[in-house]
């Protein structure tokens, strides 16, 4: 497993590579679990060469604490990918990235950017376009590997690389969760016991809203979900969201030819979790 922390060595190496060798991609914040590794398997399966990036993207963060106190686990992470026979990590710092100016670009996402994360964490996705951007320019992947926890996330990668006309297919990876359904997610670490061992209720709660939404119509099933957080002890709802998969803009009227999810985010303590289901 070869390691670069400098773009021009990075890119000589892949450079080096043999005309036709496929170039699958993992875009990480580190902190690494099976959810990470889940893709690295899919991107081995389907690829000559597997790269992974680990770079916590300072332009993402609204919130300072949160950026200061993700966590950062290098040398579990690097051992890892190397159980998990990746080819190619790279571990630049922001200052490789950005050179001497660490700030995002603006971008239209088509309005992908204004529901939900969007209107919570003000410049989030103007941070998540522009360090994707940048890594796909400095890898040059064919396929770039993404959870469906960040399903938002996706559609707006997918959106940012069809009106920018980027030589790169998206590939969404279903969610990989704990054996109690909670996410798994970096931040997990960061939980209580008490948090950790009461988390599964935010999956319960989507499992039974997919159950209601069968029957029920969405303002119904979002007042259910309001109520059986407003008096949870541990956990504060922050929103609930039925949305089309395709616009993400809360569904109104159930069409039978659209695709709909549930996206939840919710508030332990300091600690904020997201998670999401198909309808």
């Amino acid at each position: 497993m070869l390691i670069f922390t400098k773009i021009k060595s990075l890119q000589q190496e892949i450079k080096s590579l043999k005309d036709g060798t496929t170039i699958g991609f993992v875009p990480t914040m580190g902190a690494l679990h099976e959810g990470h590794l889940s893709l690295v398997e899919n991107a081995k399966k389907e690829n000559d060469i597997v790269v992974v990036s680990i770079f916590v993207n300072p332009t993402q963060f609204d919130n300072t604490d949160d950026l200061i106190n993700y966590p950062k686990t290098i040398e579990k992470d690097l051992s890892l990918l190397k159980s998990f026979n990746c080819d190619i990590v790279f571990t630049p710092t922001p200052e490789e990235i950005y050179a001497d100016n660490i700030k995002s670009e603006s971008f239209d996402f088509d309005g992908l950017e204004f529901q939900m994360e969007g209107k919570f964490r003000a410049g989030h996705f103007n941070g998540v376009g522009t360090i994707v951007e940048r890594l796909f320019e400095i890898v040059k992947p064919h396929k770039a590997y993404f959870g469906e926890k960040d399903f938002q996330q996706i559609q707006i990668i997918r959106k940012m690389a069809e009106k920018k006309n980027l030589p790169v297919q998206i590939i969404s990876c279903p969610i990989h969760r704990e054996k109690d359904g909670l996410a798994m997610s970096s931040r997990n670490t960061r939980l209580t016991e008490v948090q950790r061992a009461a988390a599964s209720f935010i999956y319960e709660t989507l499992k039974k809203a997919k159950i209601q939404f069968g029957t029920k119509n969405a303002s119904d099933v979002l007042k259910w979900v309001e109520n059986e957080f407003k008096n949870h002890p541990l956990f504060t709802l922050e929103y609930f969201e039925i949305a089309d998969e395709e616009t993400l803009l809360p569904v109104k009227t159930k069409n039978p030819t659209k695709k709909y999810r549930a996206f939840i985010a919710v508030f332990a303590g300091k600690v904020r979790l997201i998670d999401n289901i198909r309808l």
